[in-house]
């Protein structure tokens, strides 16, 4: 998979979500809607490709040591951290 500025962004390297996919915090509870908001913008794991293609996101949560966090994004919403 490419990133937004057709890079492409390795398993196991950092990612930065670059803007918010349409409908992805839908349905959500309020503070998993706040830890998603708190990443864009800056470097999270790319943990893996799924079998759709989606990139899963992996990251904690900015309260609490133990809660961590997965998201599928499509590709087109993430570039390689610098």
């Amino acid at each position: 998979m490419r990133d937004s500025q057709n890079t492409k962004v390795k398993p196991g390297c950092l990612a930065i979500l670059i803007k918010l996919p349409p409908g992805l915090l839908s349905g959500l509870p309020r503070e998993d809607q706040k830890a998603i908001r708190r990443i864009v913008g800056k470097a999270v794991l790319l943990e893996e490709y799924d079998g759709y293609g989606r990139a899963v996101l992996t990251f904690g949560d900015f309260n609490s040591n133990e809660a961590s966090h997965s998201i599928f994004v499509d590709p087109k919403f993430i570039t390689a951290a610098k």
